[in-house]
């Protein structure tokens, strides 16, 4: 029988690689949309890692989601001075949420607030993509935009306290095979999952909407 950190990965799969094949994410990459672009998807990623830390410290005593609830993944402060550093120093005056990252945070926060091993999800969703496909979109953009390598604007992807990613990824798949859930819940956890990489990827699509890349 596999694992449980294995059948979220493979159960999810599909929705993954939808997620990171956007039309957005692929033009982004691909260096055909400038830095605005960047960082207008950087502003989106504020609100949802808003939501996801706002209430952090509350699910720190739960049974299942306080394992996951290590200060040192925190990208909060790191979001902001990329912000500061792409949109100026009052960048918060026009922070914006598209519709589809309010409803993505809103989801996540409910999630914080009602359903703590339904907030694992959306938690394993984020980190460990930023630690994993994270890096490739940190590259592209200190080679595109010419950020100083791992500085300012690229920060959020650049995770200091994290010494040993590899051996990181290890210990939280083992957090979530320890999870103290039954087949329903942990069947729930997975359609959570799902979820999580649908509303990204309807973000992607509004952020494709806002920046088409013209013929």
């Amino acid at each position: 029988m596999d694992s449980f950190s294995t059948l979220i990965r493979t159960a999810s799969h599909e929705q993954h690689v939808e997620a990171e094949t956007s039309t957005f994410m692929s033009d982004l990459l691909g260096g055909r949309l400038g830095v605005d672009a960047y960082a207008r998807y950087t502003e989106q990623l504020w609100f949802v890692y808003e939501a996801l830390e706002a209430g952090a410290d509350r699910l720190a005593p739960n049974p299942v989601a306080g394992p996951f609830i290590q200060p040192r993944l925190f990208r909060l402060p790191a979001l902001e001075r990329d912000l500061a550093h792409l949109r100026g120093p009052h960048w918060r005056a026009t922070l914006t949420a598209l519709p589809a990252t309010r409803t993505y945070a809103d989801r996540v926060a409910w999630c914080a607030r009602e359903w703590p091993t339904g907030y694992v999800a959306h938690h394993y969703t984020r980190y460990l993509g930023d630690l994993s496909g994270g890096q490739i979109i940190r590259d592209k953009a200190e080679r595109t935009w010419g950020f100083a390598k791992k500085g300012d604007g690229v920060r959020f992807y650049v995770f200091e306290e994290i010494g040993n990613p590899a051996a990181f990824k290890r210990g939280y798949r083992e957090l979530l095979d320890a999870i103290d859930a039954d087949e329903l819940e942990q069947q729930r956890i997975v359609t959570e999952c799902k979820k999580a990489f649908a509303l990204n990827t309807a973000v992607f699509r509004a952020l494709g909407e806002e920046f088409p890349l013209t013929a």
